[in-house]
């Protein structure tokens, strides 16, 4: 039986929900495929939610109950590309597992399809190593395009990279 998450929202991420946010920036497993280091303080986690989350144009809190349990972004392209934009997403550890990704995943495509009408693809890029991370994305709908060799730096490290994407006349997305 799949669990009943329709307490997901979003919202802004606040800096008064430092001792939240703290519980997934601080932790070296949820950081391990994300583009920033683990914070070691609270000061460094809440400069980078001011300098980087806040301005974003769309990254929300991943709420269950109103409590941010995590993040999630869409980052569009400009110039020709303005017609995709890039999904991603972190959750709390203890939140692993049980489908909340999933649904947050879902619950962003559809808003963001409505939100910005011109977009056509969403796209999302996994380290090949995070299994867990694609099988989200799967679930979500995504569809798995392939991999790209050596495509970004992590933590100073090349990585392969599969790249998902959901476009916006998938059946998922127009139901």
């Amino acid at each position: 039986m799949e669990n009943d998450y329709s307490d997901i929202t979003f919202r802004q991420l606040d800096l008064s929900d430092a001792d939240d946010f703290m519980e997934w920036y601080s932790d070296e497993k949820v950081s391990e495929f994300c583009s920033w280091d683990t914070f070691t303080s609270k000061q460094a986690a809440m400069q980078y939610v001011a300098d980087e989350v806040i301005p974003h144009p769309w990254h929300k809190a991943i709420c269950l109950k109103n409590k941010p349990i995590g993040s999630i972004l869409v980052t569009p392209f400009s110039g020709n590309d303005i017609f995709r934009a890039e999904l991603g997403y972190v959750l709390g550890f203890n939140y692993w597992g049980k489908g909340i990704a999933t649904t947050a995943v879902k619950m962003a495509a559809a808003a963001i399809f409505v939100e910005w009408p011109h977009l056509d693809r969403l796209e999302a890029v996994v380290a090949v190593e995070n299994l867990g991370s694609q099988r989200v994305l799967e679930k979500a709908g995504f569809t798995r395009e392939g991999v790209l060799r050596k495509y970004y730096r992590l933590k100073g490290k090349p990585k392969n990279a599969v790249i998902f994407s959901l476009l916006s006349t998938d059946p998922q997305v127009t139901t």
